[in-house]
């Protein structure tokens, strides 16, 4: 198995999560984390039941994510992120990760808005959020993403470089500016994009969800814009 943890936040998942993990090939399964906020619809027995390694994450993506990297495996190289809805093609991971382990990238993200996407699999405002936020990032570091997508990799050793502290849905933007400003070796994969496998999204679910998340990505963007490292 390759040297690398994958970590899947999770909040009341339970319709999707089993398949999110069996979707992963097994050369990529050495360390799989289900770092959950706290769901009370049997999410956490059913990653068990998978195989995941489960932490309970309390609330907040960018926390569950970080709590993810603080535990991942002594012997990981990389660490990776999906979300647990079925949406992210697990089954294609390796186009991700690889790069990092043969020593071409250090972080590598999937383009949701460069690749093939389902009908419906994303709402017109998450698509213009990724390109102003990379024309943005674009102007201060000159690096140009095309997405936001939580479907991503970076070497650990620099993922813990960066310093991130973003508990919330800012910390995919802190995590992409702050690589950009730190001059890794970045590259966007365009990847298949599907409509979430059930539920309904803590985000583009609903206009609160869709306001709450834009909010701390904004807010984001300039905290780390007017800092100096």
């Amino acid at each position: 198995m390759e040297p690398l943890t994958l970590v899947i936040p999770t909040f009341n998942e339970v319709t999707t999560i089993g398949g999110v993990i069996a979707e992963i090939p097994p050369a990529y399964r050495h360390d799989i984390i289900v770092a959950d906020g706290g769901s009370t619809d049997g999410t956490q027995a059913v990653a068990r039941a998978a195989g995941a390694r489960l932490l309970d994450a309390g609330r907040g993506y960018g926390r569950a994510c970080a709590l993810g990297a603080e535990h991942a495996h002594p012997d990981s190289r990389v660490i990776a992120f999906m979300d647990g809805d079925g949406a992210d093609r697990g089954d294609l991971i390796g186009e991700i990760v690889r790069p990092i382990l043969d020593g071409v990238d250090d972080f590598v993200l999937a383009s949701r808005t460069r690749g093939a996407r389902e009908p419906g699999a994303m709402l017109w405002h998450q698509i213009l959020a990724g390109r102003i936020a990379g024309f943005g990032i674009g102007a201060l570091y000159g690096v140009r993403y095309s997405d936001m997508c939580a479907f991503r990799a970076i070497r650990l050793d620099m993922l813990r470089r960066l310093q991130m502290c973003e508990m919330s849905y800012g910390w995919n933007i802190e995590m992409q500016m702050k690589a950009a400003r730190a001059g890794l070796r970045i590259n966007e994969v365009p990847l298949p994009y599907r409509r979430r496998g059930g539920g309904s999204s803590k985000v583009a679910g609903s206009l609160r969800g869709t306001l709450h998340a834009g909010s701390r990505i904004v807010a984001t963007f300039f905290r780390v814009a007017a800092s100096a490292g």
